[in-house]
């Protein structure tokens, strides 16, 4: 249906409803509509009496007058007017480019106006099927599509009329009868006045910008809005692009405008939403709302072409907000008109083809657009962020060079980067049809430099110890394999030494952990200050370093290690006091003797050992008849590794109940997953020796996984057969929690499992101080998202306690079992844990007592404010079989 020039008939929509039913304006109106959509109309009213003469271009009324089948007509009038079920018909005819179509605007299931409807297509097919031949020589001739587009309009148009009309009426009805308000009556006046403004926009030949803002500006200010915009999703659905805005009186736009990073779940939907003051929403929703200042909010989209293509949102930041009903319905009626002047756009060309309309779109996009023609290679199309981020490199010719670093024969994604502006860009290209139908190649740039620079940022912290700002071990192997494949290729040699401190453990117990630190942080500036190792310096963890020596530096290797002997012939300065400290030292060289990074390290690892064993002090060099200690370690790693690649079927999980002492009962409210290793060659060896090698392996990870996955198949199981809130912890080391993916691993073995994400609690120990806190809470934050509890483990045993509590948002706190030990002889482990308890209620967290053996201990604890314990005294660790037994007896049945 094409644009309608002029409705300045339109100025009250109840008035036009009237002259509609009474027949004075219909002739003026319908000869407009014929002519803006090259149809022919006839209108006849509510009892079928004719309001109206067929109207359409005059040389064809009387031809067309003598081909329509009038039985046909009036067969689909009373079908129509009469049905419940539908309002409108189209139906072909004789001929086979006529179509007919009966619309009927009905009012409390009464009909009220019906419209006859005929099309003369330019566009059929398959004309052998039809009796007659084609109509030719009309003046007024359509297509298919435009002729459905017209009968749709004129329908949604004729419908909200009559919509309004009985709304009016049935008001004024009302007012008679319950002597309704006149603020009431003035308030559906100006509803109707607002809508009629709103209608007045369909023949607004602006830019469709504009048409919108003005449409944002009527709806706003009738309803007193603080905000409103219309707006689409970027392709990769992650920001908003705001075609437009508008502001109320005294408001402004805020955070919405600019998008880049922030785009509220929210504002992509399929359906409406609404949302009040008072709606139900999820925490994250509330936030995000919260974020943009809005108190209540409406989104509705816009579909074309069957997809969602835009959006328009109305927002309220000035007082809290009820939608009501009313209001809800006129801005659906506005959107929907929205939606008519949009497809009748489209339907133009002047968004889809419009080259001027495609440079206004793509001028507002984020992305530096250029478009290069594929056969003359000259550019067609720069937008304005292109002008203005290249402008030099336009003037001299430039671009086409820089761009073409990054494209391949095929589009895709690349990153290039501009030495003069030192700026990372990526880089999307494709090739397309332009506008007049030619291909070209079209390139969008996205600065990401600063993601370039957050990443760095981001593997500088990967890779480097938090405590010493050395290397860590990550980092570590990195280099090492870089170096090991340098002398394979130019068959030279490097080394790898391996240090650890003799005895640092009673420095660091004997003047406290922040003495162990500082001389930890000192060794490593001494080592860091030898020439040849300046950047090959790295900790391992704990009290253990290794070092590099690169090819380029393996002929003064002996002339380091005796550096390295010279730091610790001197005493470190440590609170008041000079305190010695010696290391002992495994050297291996490469490739010589391996080269693989994990088999070097190790190597390294047995000789530092075997010095160790000679009395410390020492340094001692890799040979194949090392007669150490790491016979057994070597057995337990070949079996380890044999174990996990054998599906993990060695590794048990043991399952130790965790009851509640505040009831009666005493009953149990879940189980802590523990982890046992039984090798066939071995026999059943202690988790203190296997957890701390796996780490060592790089094999924590998946048996990690696996004791997750296990867990909480076993309380989904437990879940499921009468116990829905029992609950399953699992111990989370940090080399597990720095995993890249930890938590999609977690998300997915919720998933995969269906356990609630509120029953899996994962424990976390204190040691975590030691690595980045920021990380750590950044990671921790992400698991909580999923709806999974955390414990803080071992409480009261490590860094910062208090501070820990402070900055992650903990669900459980977990007392170490050393507080109990003595607890009916010490006072201080009362307080303490009595302490725990008062701080766990202020701040609305559980908490748990680890290891109580005894009913004197179990009494004293259901004393204070601890409501969940575990111990020997309730249950020791036990298979799962035999947990089920006794706690979840159902199974049993």
């Amino acid at each position: 249906m094409g644009n309608l020039k002029n409705t300045s008939f339109f100025n009250d929509t109840s008035s036009l409803v009237q002259s509609l039913i009474e027949g004075k304006e219909l002739n003026k109106w319908q000869k407009h509509f014929c002519d803006v959509a090259g149809v022919f109309v006839c209108c006849v009213d509510g009892r079928g009496i004719p309001l109206t003469e067929l109207g359409g271009e005059a040389g064809d009324i009387e031809r067309l007058k003598r081909v329509i089948d009038n039985e046909q007509f009036q067969s689909m009038l009373l079908r129509v007017s009469k049905s419940t079920l539908e309002d409108q018909a189209i139906e072909t005819t004789a001929y086979p480019n006529l179509r007919m179509a009966v619309i009927s605007a009905k009012a409390e299931g009464k009909p009220v106006i019906n419209w006859l409807v005929c099309g003369v297509l330019s566009d059929v097919s398959d004309v052998e099927e039809y009796e007659k031949e084609p109509l030719e020589g009309f003046s007024s001739m359509l297509t298919e599509k435009q002729f459905l587009a017209a009968v749709d309009a004129l329908h949604d148009l004729t419908n909200a009329l009559i919509g309004y009309k009985l709304s009016l009426v049935n008001a004024e009805a009302e007012s008679r009868r319950s002597r309704y308000s006149e603020q009431e009556m003035g308030e559906n006046l100006k509803r109707t006045e607002a809508l009629t403004e709103v209608v007045q926009l369909l023949e607004n030949e602006e830019a469709i910008e504009a048409v919108m803002n003005k449409l944002l500006n009527i709806v706003g200010n009738f309803l007193s809005i603080s905000v409103g915009a219309v707006y689409r999703m970027s392709r990769d659905g992650n920001a908003l692009d705001i075609i437009t805005y508008w502001c109320g009186k005294g408001g402004s736009w805020g955070s919405e405008k600019d998008t880049n990073g922030l785009c509220p779940s929210f504002f992509q939907t399929d359906k409406p939403l609404v949302l009040s003051g008072n709606s139900m929403m999820g925490a994250a929703e509330r936030e995000e709302m919260e974020k943009l200042g809005l108190k209540a909010v409406i989104i509705m989209p816009i579909m074309i072409n069957d997809t969602v293509g835009m959006y328009v949102y109305f927002g309220e930041k000035a007082k809290e907000r009820i939608w009501k009903l009313e209001e809800i319905k006129f801005l659906n009626d506005s959107v929907k008109i929205l939606h008519s002047i949009l497809t009748r756009r489209i339907q133009k060309n002047s968004l889809a083809s419009s080259y001027a309309s495609l440079e206004t779109i793509l001028d507002n996009v984020g992305s530096a657009v250029y478009v290069r023609s594929l056969a003359t290679g000259k550019p067609l199309f720069v937008n304005r962020n292109m002008r203005h981020t290249f402008e030099k490199e336009l003037k001299d010719g430039s671009l086409s060079e820089l761009l073409d670093q990054g494209i391949r024969k095929d589009g895709g994604v690349s990153e290039i980067f501009h030495a003069d502006k030192e700026r990372w860009y990526d880089l999307h290209y494709t090739q397309i049809k332009w506008v007049d139908g030619n291909p070209v190649l079209l390139c969008s740039l996205y600065d990401i430099t600063e993601k370039k620079i957050y990443q760095k940022k981001i593997e500088q912290q990967a890779y480097t110890d938090f405590l010493t700002g050395l290397y860590n071990r990550m980092c570590c192997e990195r280099d090492l394999a870089k170096y090991v494949d340098e002398a394979d290729k130019e068959k030279t040699k490097g080394a790898l030494l391996y240090l650890d401190l003799d005895d640092f453990k009673h420095i660091n117990d004997g003047l406290g952990h922040q003495y162990g630190d500082v001389l930890l942080k000192a060794i490593s500036h001494s080592l860091q200050r030898i020439e040849g190792i300046e950047n090959t310096c790295y900790r391992m963890g704990g009290d253990e370093f290794v070092i590099i020596i690169p090819p380029a530096e393996f002929e003064r290797l002996e002339g380091i290690i005796a550096s390295i002997k010279a730091i610790f012939i001197k005493p470190w300065f440590l609170k008041d006091a000079d305190y010695y400290c010696t290391m002992s030292m495994g050297i291996v060289e490469y490739p010589s003797e391996g080269n693989v990074v994990h088999e070097l390290i190790k190597k390294a690892d047995i000789a530092m050992y075997e010095a160790k064993k000679r009395g410390k002090n020492r340094v001692a060099k890799y040979t194949d008849n090392m007669d150490t200690k790491s016979g057994k370690r070597l057995d337990m790693e070949k079996n380890m590794r044999d174990a996990t690649a054998g599906g993990y079927k060695e590794f048990e999980v043991y399952y130790q109940p965790i009851i509640n002492v505040q009831k009666k009962n005493l009953p149990c409210t879940g189980a802590e997953a523990l982890i046992r290793w039984n090798n066939a060659e071995l026999g059943f060896i202690p988790p203190s020796e296997f957890i701390p090698l796996a780490e060592y392996l790089g094999l924590i990870n998946p048996i990690g996984n696996y004791v997750l996955r296990e867990a909480c198949n076993c309380c989904k199981r437990w879940n499921d057969n009468g116990h829905p809130d029992y609950k399953v912890n699992v111990n989370l080391s940090v080399v597990q929690l720095l995993q890249a993916d930890i938590v999609e691993i977690i998300a997915h073995t919720v998933e995969e499992t269906g356990i609630s994400p509120h029953n899996l609690t994962l424990e976390v120990t204190e040691s975590l101080a030691i690595n980045d806190m920021e990380r750590m809470k950044e990671i921790l934050a992400s698991i909580k998202k999923l709806g999974v509890r955390i414990a803080l483990d071992d409480f009261g045993t490590g860094y910062s306690s208090l501070n820990h509590i402070r900055e992650i948002p903990f669900d459980v706190i977990k007392v170490d079992q050393s507080f109990i030990r003595d607890l009916e002889r010490d006072a201080y482990a009362k307080s303490f844990i009595k302490m725990v308890g008062e701080l766990a209620d202020a701040i609305g967290v559980n908490v748990c007592v680890e290891g109580v053996e005894t009913k004197n201990q179990y009494e004293i604890l259901s004393e204070m404010r601890v409501g969940l314990v575990q111990g020997y005294y309730f249950d020791r660790p036990m298979p799962r079989e035999d947990f089920e037994k006794k706690y979840v007896p159902e199974l049993q049945k």
